[in-house]
């Protein structure tokens, strides 16, 4: 009889490895990792990276290292003027309640003198920009509006664009203030378009364009301001001087640190308005 050799003893059976889950989504198994951190994600958090992929958080750590595109004078980049489409829009509706209404929507809004210093409508200032005087008013405003309003949002930004409007429109309003007889009413976005004229100006000049074609606009729109009665010569010329002071801080504003100087321009030139606003306010009430 032979012997045998001893049977190996009976070895423990293995555990089955255990499926990795989503550190976000626990209840969703997946055996794909970010590249990165290496943590499993699965289909909703995985975002496509140059090998493979990653999680969220990795791709918000790393974009946090990217430099954002800024528009030409240091705004967001625009890719859509929405700011320029909706003042056109509110202009179109407000001249449609001026036509449904008669003139009480125009005697609400209109800028005057007297109805600023004596009954502190200080809004009317802004208002009397969105009112206009008749059909070719809103149509020629509205054009000028949609031809350059596009290209000054692009080059500044939606929030520099809108302030360089509506403190031309401000400018114009505030040299009717002091040289418009009190008694006379004042409408039209008269003021903040050529505020825009003169900043395309400012802008040409500031990126060595040729800046021909908007000088001669300019000079024709201001003899159609002296030659044409019943124009608002005071919201021309206030809108012109203070859009393309305006335009020229923020175009001409140091590098380093430049929000920060364009933020104190666009400051300084709301705090200059005010105050010539509430000296003039203060001279009226005097005389009355």
């Amino acid at each position: 009889m032979t012997s045998q050799p001893p049977s190996p003893p009976p070895q423990p059976e293995q555990p089955a490895e255990a499926v990795p889950t989503c550190y976000r989504h626990p209840d969703k198994e997946t055996w794909v990792r970010c590249q990165r951190c290496e943590r499993p994600i699965c289909p909703d958090c995985m975002r496509d990276a140059a090998v493979g992929f990653q999680c969220p958080e990795c791709v918000a750590e790393g974009n946090r290292g990217i430099r954002q595109a800024k528009s030409t004078f240091g705004g967001n980049v625009v890719r859509t003027p929405f700011v320029t489409y909706a003042i056109l829009g509110i202009n179109i509706l407000v001249f449609g309640a001026q036509y449904l209404t008669g003139n009480e929507v125009t005697a609400q809004l209109a800028m005057w003198p007297a109805g600023v210093a004596g009954l502190d409508q200080y809004y009317r200032l802004i208002t009397a920009a969105f009112v206009h005087g008749g059909v070719f008013h809103i149509l020629f405003n509205s054009w000028a509006l949609y031809v350059v309003g596009p290209y000054l949002e692009r080059a500044f930004g939606h929030v520099r664009f809108v302030a360089i409007y509506l403190i031309s429109a401000l400018g114009g309003s505030v040299l009717g203030l002091w040289l418009d007889p009190v008694t006379q009413p004042t409408v039209g976005a008269s003021g903040a378009i050529f505020g825009l004229f003169g900043a395309v100006f400012l802008v040409g000049r500031r990126l060595n364009m040729d800046v021909r074609g908007i000088a001669v606009l300019i000079v024709i729109n201001l003899v159609i301001t002296f030659l044409v009665p019943g124009i608002s010569w005071t919201g021309h010329i206030g809108g012109l001087i203070t859009g393309s002071l305006l335009a020229g801080a923020l175009a001409y504003a140091p590098k380093s640190n430049r929000a920060l100087w364009q933020v104190l321009a666009i400051a300084g030139a709301l705090a200059l308005l005010a105050v010539l606003v509430l000296v003039r306010a203060s001279a009226i009430l005097g005389a009355a």
